[in-house]
């Protein structure tokens, strides 16, 4: 889930993926960049990546394979990304509906307390059938 041809294209690692929180790290590169003059990473990346992780926090808290996708994400932009460095990004599953799961992640250089982005995002199951058996054995998160 971690390695999918998108963020392999774009150099990201995962971190981790275990105790219902995805953390990524993105290296800088020319790539990346949305403004030559500046050298800032495009903004188009951060919520890509945000998406991404958002997505797997969604998969790793589930107790089998389903298939969801991104039915809203909000990010509010904090400041942009210092050029030259790498970005971080960490996310967490907060709820597991019957339909619908809820994550709120962030991007950061330093510290997740001093944010480059903050996100929440809607996560919809696209299966057929009782969703019930999704949800971890302890309960809906």
């Amino acid at each position: 889930m971690g390695k999918t041809p998108f963020t392999a294209s774009l150099g990201a690692e995962v971190l981790t993926g275990g105790d219902d929180v995805a953390r990524l790290r993105l290296p800088w590169s020319e790539k990346l960049i949305g403004d030559p003059a500046t050298g800032i990473v495009h903004g188009g990346v951060i919520t890509a990546m945000l998406d991404h992780c958002c997505g797997m926090a969604v998969g790793i808290s589930l107790r089998k394979p389903a298939p969801y996708a991104t039915l809203d994400l909000r990010i509010d932009y904090m400041k942009p990304a210092e050029p030259r460095r790498e970005i971080f990004f960490e996310a967490r599953c907060v709820k597991i509906g019957h339909e619908i799961a809820f994550t709120r992640g962030c991007a950061f250089q330093t510290t997740a307390d001093d944010p480059i982005a903050l996100c929440t995002g809607a996560f919809m199951f696209t299966g057929r059938g009782s969703l019930a058996a999704l949800i971890p054995a302890d309960g809906p998160v």
